[in-house]
């Protein structure tokens, strides 16, 4: 399982254990899985695709700007905004 955290500035939205994360990325989405490669990314105006295991359909999250980082720990994403 990837370890998954959404932060804005003024909260903590997710913290969680999830299958697969699709992030708006500003060159393009991109898919992160457990044990991807270590990266850092701008992310665009978007929707994150959150799937859960087991899950077929993705949770949605709306988010505005920021940065998203895969390290050993799993992914960060930091938003300006999410909903």
């Amino acid at each position: 399982m990837l370890h998954f955290e959404l932060v804005t500035p003024e909260r903590l939205v997710r913290s969680e254990e999830v299958h697969m994360v699709v992030v708006p990325g500003s060159e393009g989405d991109f898919g992160v899985l457990e044990g991807h490669a270590p990266i850092m990314s701008t992310i665009r105006d978007g929707t994150i695709e959150l799937y859960k295991a087991g899950a077929t359909t993705p949770e949605l999250i709306r988010v505005e700007g920021g940065f998203a980082e895969v390290n050993e720990r799993g992914l960060t994403v930091l938003a300006e905004r999410a909903e």
